[in-house]
């Protein structure tokens, strides 16, 4: 009697984690992009084409769909969590859609700014990381039937997206004067570790709820950590800055 009361104890305290790191990410995801989006939003500071305003739209409205799902799951709405599936594959075709579109017309915005070449370097970050998302979520379709597998692979593809509001952080704040306008692909080495933090959090809580990280944070977190690190040599590359200019030219 005691052994069931206590694992379904643990059973729900895993679905409430799920739902408290989707909470999580999107605090990380909205203070991150505070100081340089949110804040002159609401002072009418920002100005930018009505693209770079949707595509904000798509990938915040992909937080809070996130929250609300591991919200049904947590509060045992099973059934309507998969009902709202096909709003998330919307979404998250959206978001690789607007994530490659933004990444061209920055570097062509950059290119007409003078800096092409730093921002052709540059391009592999935010398209490393949509591919990423991309493919965490594809394989979150795949495992649909096993439930252990596919939680895990959408909170990694949330994870994937992390780094890009901490990025603001470490550019605002901690940017030294003079700093260039289109950073080093290294200096996003920073804002990975900070991100991976909630990587660490996940695979602590698989330790302690079933005795070892699941197989999706070993594969898929090595496979995050890889990719992140594997970017910095390769943006310097003949290769890499050939496919960057013709991504670069389909902004016209």
């Amino acid at each position: 009697m005691t052994d069931t009361v206590l694992g379904a104890g643990a059973r729900a305290d895993s679905r409430y984690f799920y739902f408290r790191m989707a909470l999580a990410c999107m605090a990380v995801a909205f203070i991150g992009f505070a100081p340089t989006y949110w804040a002159p939003m609401a002072k009418g500071t920002f100005r930018a084409a009505p693209v770079y305003h949707l595509h904000g739209l798509v990938f915040f409205s992909w937080t809070l769909y996130f929250v609300f799902q591991t919200w049904l799951v947590a509060s045992g709405q099973t059934i309507r969590h998969r009902s709202v599936g096909l709003i998330g594959i919307s979404l998250a075709t959206a978001m690789t859609f607007f994530g490659i579109l933004i990444s061209i017309l920055s570097v062509r915005r950059d290119t007409m700014a003078g800096i092409g070449e730093a921002a052709r370097t540059f391009m592999i970050v935010p398209l490393t990381d949509i591919a990423l998302f991309a493919a965490f979520v594809v394989l979150a379709m795949v495992y649909l039937r096993r439930a252990e597998w596919h939680k895990r692979f959408m909170l990694l593809a949330m994870i994937v997206l992390m780094p890009a509001p901490v990025a603001r952080w470490f550019l605002t704040f901690l940017a030294p004067p003079g700093a260039p306008t289109v950073p080093p692909v290294s200096v996003a080495t920073g804002p990975v570790v900070v991100a991976s933090l909630l990587l660490m959090t996940a695979m602590l809580h698989d330790w302690r709820s079933r005795g070892r990280p699941h197989a999706v944070y070993l594969w898929g977190g090595g496979a995050f950590l890889a990719v992140m690190l594997l970017r910095i040599p390769v943006s310097t590359t003949p290769a890499w800055q050939a496919i960057a200019t013709v991504l670069a030219r389909l902004a016209g």
